[in-house]
């Protein structure tokens, strides 16, 4: 399983997209109102998220090749469900799942890139 994206949640996108454009040294690939992204050579990608819950922190999302099986998967081995899988669009199924100590794990089912 492989990390793919990172998201980081975000009061000011413009602030935000110009201060992760400079930490990163690229220029996000996409930008909207509700997602702006960045994939610097040899790191996951990087997401900015103005809607996300800034007390949650960032979220790492591990590619899967079955959201649901995964889902099941680490339900049976502790996890409890925060997101049930859903669309997000262009192919892509994200679930958040927690950890026994509280911390979110993201899984992304889509393309890889």
């Amino acid at each position: 399983m492989t990390i793919r994206t990172i998201t980081v949640p975000v009061k000011d996108l413009d602030a935000a997209t110009a201060l992760y454009s400079k930490l990163l040294g690229v220029d996000p690939y996409m930008a909207s109102p509700y997602y702006v992204g960045f994939r610097p050579e040899g790191s996951p990608e990087v997401g900015l998220n103005p809607h996300g819950d800034l007390t949650a922190g960032p979220i790492t999302y591990y590619h899967v090749d079955d959201v649901n099986a995964t889902v099941t998967a680490l339900t049976a081995a502790g996890a409890t469900v925060e997101q049930e899988p859903k669309d997000v669009g262009g192919g892509g199924l994200t679930a958040h799942l927690r950890d026994g100590d509280g911390n979110i794990i993201g899984l992304f089912q889509g393309a890889s890139a």
